[in-house]
């Protein structure tokens, strides 16, 4: 690998400060677009003349003046894998009067339908569920890094939860910033980017820790941490290119359910993959250059005053 991604630190520093000031105002300024499993919604159980498809039933809902798209469409009863004539709507909060019209336009569209059951339920995912989930993220948290601080150093732990921090940021701020929809897939999704991330820096640091033991005590820790990338970074960007393509083509092939859902994968996995290679290595090596520096002028002073004492 002829390309120093060591030294050109600053530009990755500079890079990341950027994305990661933009995101946190957007998020700041827009904030989030809570799907109806955070937000509760209004349930339409309709039986239909004929079996239908969800994507007959989308076509529908998206097409409504109410705002549907992110409407969550459920075969239920008899069902041949591919149409019911039983269907569940979960929409966003409506009225009677509009819930009316949302089935009146199905029926219209396809061939007829009755309405079974019209209510109005809480969110799926209450605000107790979230706050467990983000503790439970913040314990995962704290047990990744005293892990790495026992196999490797506290500021390679440092490191890399400050990498997986860059990542998760990053989502937030595209989601933020284009208004997308967040719904209960978001928090599989966003543990998965966790432990990506988190596998991606430790596969880097674990050849920076067989490398100390074999390379010259001269060598600088940008000479470690630039070998390291070079041996692993095959890896990395083969296991970057393999989970895109399965990312991508369920975000461009699959349904409209799991779009949100791959999405996050695609900014997490590209965003791991850089922060684990760029950022990660760079700011482990300006902390250990800064310690090194900071041990070296302590020990030049102390051995000063023990020659003026004598």
């Amino acid at each position: 690998m002829k390309f120093n991604i060591v030294g050109h630190k600053k530009w990755w520093f500079a890079l990341s400060s950027v994305l990661v000031i933009a995101s946190i105002v957007s998020i700041l300024i827009n904030g989030f677009n809570f799907g109806i499993d955070y937000t509760g919604g209004t349930i339409l159980d309709l039986h239909f003349n004929r079996p239908v498809t969800v994507a007959e039933v989308r076509q529908v809902t998206d097409a409504s003046p109410l705002g549907l798209e992110s409407s969550v469409i459920q075969l239920s009863g008899v069902t041949d894998q591919n149409s019911s004539a039983d269907v569940m709507v979960r929409m966003r909060n409506l009225s009677s009067d509009e819930s009316k019209q949302v089935a009146t336009a199905l029926g219209d569209r396809l061939g007829g339908a009755e309405i079974r059951r019209t209510e109005s339920v809480g969110a799926v995912i209450g605000s107790e569920v979230t706050k467990n989930a983000v503790m439970n993220l913040a314990v995962a948290f704290i047990a990744l890094a005293a892990y790495i601080s026992f196999r490797f150093e506290y500021k390679i732990a440092v490191s890399a939860i400050v990498s997986i921090l860059h990542d998760l940021i990053m989502v937030l701020g595209v989601f933020s910033f284009f208004h997308l929809e967040i719904d209960a897939s978001f928090l599989a999704a966003i543990l998965t980017v966790v432990g990506y991330s988190m596998n991606e820096a430790v596969v880097i640091f674990d050849r920076v820790r067989e490398n100390t033991r074999t390379h010259r005590r001269t060598d600088t820790y940008e000479k470690l941490a630039y070998d390291s990338i070079a041996q692993s970074i095959h890896r990395s960007i083969y296991t970057l290119t393999t989970v895109l393509f399965a990312c991508g083509a369920l975000h461009f092939f699959g349904g409209e359910s799991t779009k949100n859902f791959s999405l996050v994968m695609l900014i997490g996995f590209i965003s791991g993959a850089y922060s684990s290679i760029c950022v990660d290595t760079s700011l482990w090596v300006v902390w250990k250059n800064h310690t090194s520096d900071r041990g070296s002028k302590l020990r030049q002073a102390t051995a000063a005053e023990e020659g003026g004492e004598n």
